[in-house]
């Protein structure tokens, strides 16, 4: 989303770290751009500095970041799990260039069409199965998302395969608590529910997968619960 003003706004009339890339999105801790890389079509991530932070913290903590999504990447296609490929690293920009999907469909797109289409929603189901199982390999490998979301997954074409796709693993890190993949898993349900309205049940069926595919799931579910807890008391408080 493009910045309006401020150091965003600045950040975005800066040029692109490549020739012939073209800005296709402005967020808060980034800027992404498509085009080419070596005769491949590519995404690429460019961490811009926060002008507020100290130069050599700033520094370190995009560094640090910058490894940290490269690292989970390829954590991911390592363990079999479909995620962009990791073409280029370049830590001294804090830039990542990766494979682009090209032709994809974000599932949140994915889903809204089958909604307002008045289609068949059994695919849906199947959809919802597929991410439990692949989060769950995920929270399996100890790697947290820290941004789950139906925009950040893709599906390659054609789409009815559900050939799912993990991308934005820029608030990821390691950890092998289940409260940090329950908070994950509640992240993701929180974005469901309200940007998906009435899909409950098929919530129910992707965390019903989860449980069935993880081999860790059951004090995942058991902190998921309790952290859904929490949110209800902190909605009650205000």
């Amino acid at each position: 989303m493009a910045g309006g003003g401020g150091e965003a706004g600045a950040c975005a009339v800066s040029p692109p770290p490549l020739r012939g890339l073209q800005l296709v999105q402005q967020g808060a801790e980034a800027r992404l751009y498509r085009g080419q890389f070596l005769g491949r079509a590519a995404v690429v991530k460019l961490r811009f500095p926060k002008r507020y932070r100290h130069p050599a913290l700033e520094e370190r903590l995009s560094r640090r970041r910058t490894a940290q999504e490269a690292r989970s990447l390829l954590r991911c296609r390592r363990a079999g799990i479909s995620a962009p490929v990791v073409y280029f690293v370049d830590y001294v920009s804090n830039c990542i260039y990766l494979e682009d999907i090209v032709e994809s469909t974000t599932v949140r797109d994915y889903i809204t069409s089958v909604q307002q289409s008045g289609k068949d929603t059994s695919n849906l189901f199947l959809l919802a199965e597929k991410i439990g199982e692949v989060l769950a390999r995920m929270h399996d490998e100890d790697l947290i998302h820290g941004d789950l979301t139906t925009s950040n997954m893709l599906l390659r074409p054609p789409v009815e395969e559900l050939d799912l796709v993990l991308i934005d693993f820029g608030l990821s890190f390691m950890s092998g608590l289940p409260e940090d993949k329950g908070v994950d898993l509640y992240v993701l349900e929180k974005a469901f529910l309200s940007t998906h309205p009435n899909t409950d049940t098929l919530f129910e069926a992707l965390l019903k997968k989860y449980s069935t595919t993880s081999k860790k799931s059951s004090p995942v579910i058991k902190k998921l619960d309790e952290v859904r807890l929490r949110g209800r008391k902190r909605s009650m408080v205000g």
